[in-house]
């Protein structure tokens, strides 16, 4: 019982870290991006959508 209809988001690391503040780092992290260009795939909800907005000048979306 696969449920194809789930929505994904993809999210690239396109920032660099150094600078940042730590609660963004930890959002980064959260997000399960870790090294600059590293892209993850991960299910649409508010709280992933939530990170994604705290860190936005540090990452892309491709939707």
């Amino acid at each position: 019982m696969a449920n194809d209809n789930v929505k994904t988001v993809t999210v690239r690391l396109v920032g660099g870290l150094r600078g940042t503040q730590s609660r963004h780092r930890l959002s980064v992290k959260a997000l399960g991006l870790n090294k600059l260009n590293s892209v993850r795939t991960l299910k649409d909800s508010p709280q992933v959508r939530g990170l994604i907005n705290k860190v936005s000048y540090l990452v892309k979306v491709e939707e």
